[in-house]
């Protein structure tokens, strides 16, 4: 665990997704809290003291808002990484990450400040030399035959009984010259990216395009939007999109997931699926999304709902524990900044997406994650396309294609 002080060096909360327009440059950081797997102490709960002791009372999430700010704070940014989300639940962690320089959880406080502070942010320099941008050849941890086998391996769990779904993660890196931040901030513009951000720490920077809401908390109601089911951005893809009994099988128990995980927080008979299998862009894709509610629990804090939705039922499988365990086994590095959480906490509630179409940046390289849910009716090979499909345009905005 590594909490930092009033370090001045520290930046603008500017790129952070979900926060406020009028923070954007006014919020400065205040103090932050780093943990990563191996620190001692549990980390859900080391992040509501964190933000307890900052003035941001998230000890109770039923009621109307986040009332009693302490001082100038306006709010805090939070990061989950995967491993981070496994450990909350006692789940299994999966090999270890390949961008280790990431802490597992961050939390990161601002302040308001009419004093204009023109220091880069923490983290800033990355290591990077300087010299126009250049990125070298992708380098996966596995070979498209590799994937394929895993799919593979999980079909068979499947017929085993083991698990229903289990989603199935690659990575790949790439060298690079120049500032990685004019690269990933490309990637954060990408279209349908409604969680479009970066967070910068010491020697790493995560940049996040994601289309998905792991965790959206308003006035005591808790909501959670799975995206499930991908399908190329045209007229026949949506209609294939929406026509297939195994995009919809793959997302319903997905929704069912997330039903059951809300309801550890829930009043009892308040879960609801306002919308379901709605059909979305992001980017050059179709892409399936539902929305799950429910009123939470009086006393409930946030600990606890963390403890409830992560990691992401979209990420993971089902049953929740079994996929991990598959995940463990199957995918040879970690996932690392990707399949985790990114947002913003404030007065008027909490806004988490899931990091998926997920980019980072360490001292030398720059890292990308993308896979898919496998199901029984799963084909290997189509697997391995869909997952290289969420990758290309992240890849293009990456090389400065888009």
């Amino acid at each position: 665990m590594k909490p930092v002080g009033l370090a001045p060096t520290h930046g603008m909360a500017r790129d952070i997704p979900g926060i406020p327009v009028t923070c954007r440059d006014q919020a400065w950081e205040r103090s932050r809290l780093e943990w990563r797997v191996g620190d001692p102490g549990d980390p859900a709960t080391l992040v509501e003291n964190f933000l307890a002791r900052h003035g941001l009372p998230v000890g109770d999430l039923s009621g109307p808002s986040l009332a009693g700010l302490a001082h100038e704070v306006c709010g805090a940014a939070l990061f989950v990484s995967a491993a981070g989300g496994a450990a909350m639940i006692g789940g299994c962690l999966g090999a270890p990450s390949p961008a280790p320089a990431v802490p597992d959880v961050v939390v990161v406080v601002y302040e308001h400040t009419a004093n204009v502070r023109l220091q880069e942010p923490a983290g800033g320099d990355l290591g990077r030399t300087v010299g126009a941008w250049r990125l070298g050849p992708w380098r996966p941890s596995w070979s498209p035959s590799r994937h394929a086998e895993a799919v593979q391996a999980v079909r068979e769990a499947i017929a085993r009984g083991d698990v229903y779904q289990v989603n199935m993660v690659g990575h790949a890196a790439a060298e690079y010259h120049g500032d990685p931040l004019p690269a990933l901030r490309r990637v954060t513009r990408l279209p349908g990216a409604r969680y479009a951000g970066i967070l910068q720490g010491d020697g790493w920077a995560v940049g996040c395009a994601s289309p998905e809401t792991l965790l959206e908390v308003r006035g005591g109601h808790a909501v959670t939007r799975p995206i499930k089911g991908t399908a190329p951005a045209t007229e026949t893809g949506r209609v294939e999109l929406l026509a297939s009994p195994k995009e919809r099988a793959e997302h319903i128990m997905i929704v069912d997931l997330q039903r059951n995980d809300l309801s550890h927080v829930a009043v009892t008979g308040t879960v609801r699926v306002p919308e379901l299998f709605a059909v979305r862009r992001w980017a050059d894709l179709w892409q399936a999304e539902s929305e799950v509610s429910a009123r939470l629990r009086p006393g409930t804090g946030l600990a606890e709902v963390l403890r409830a939705i992560c990691p992401g039922g979209s990420v993971t499988g089902a049953p929740k524990f079994a996929a991990l365990r598959e995940i463990a086994a199957l995918e040879p590095v970690g996932r690392g900044a990707s399949m985790g959480a990114l947002g913003w906490i404030g007065p008027d509630g909490i806004d988490l997406g899931l990091t998926i179409r997920t980019v980072v940046a360490d001292g030398r390289r720059l890292h990308v994650w993308a896979g898919g849910g496998i199901t029984i009716d799963s084909d290997p090979a189509a697997e391995v396309a869909e997952a290289a499909a969420k990758a290309a345009p992240v890849r293009a905005a990456l090389h400065g294609l888009i």
